[in-house]
């Protein structure tokens, strides 16, 4: 089994930045990639970015050019900075990864999901 944790949640005032960590522990060989999904209230879960292979990136719309996200794989983190952050970025953000674990097959990974993290931006 792998365990997720998000880590930086909290209440930031618009226009500021944040910066979400997620770790990971477990049964790990390697992790093929991540993902950052966000829900807000209401709203379908949807894609922030995520990041595979050699570090390759990708960011949904809302977020491309005021986003970063990052990867350890030594440490098996993964980083999600957010800038100019805006009332609609207020929801749960949670991380995902595709985990390989030892003995497993490198082209079928187990998908993990973390609890999950608050972020609220305030006017």
């Amino acid at each position: 089994q792998v365990q997720l944790v998000e880590s930086g949640g909290g209440l930031v005032q618009a226009g500021g930045s944040l910066r979400l960590s997620c770790t990971a522990s477990g049964n790990i060989f390697s992790i093929r990639a991540w993902a950052w999904h966000r829900q807000a209230p209401g709203k379908q879960r949807e894609l922030v970015a995520s990041i595979r292979g050699a570090g390759t990136t990708n960011y949904a719309d809302f977020v491309r050019g005021r986003s970063s996200m990052s990867r350890d794989n030594t440490n098996h983190t993964s980083s999600l900075q957010i800038d100019s952050l805006n009332s609609e970025d207020t929801a749960v953000y949670y991380c995902n990864a595709e985990v390989v674990e030892p003995g497993g097959l490198a082209w079928l990974p187990y998908d993990y999901w973390g609890q999950g993290t608050q972020v609220t931006v305030s006017s």
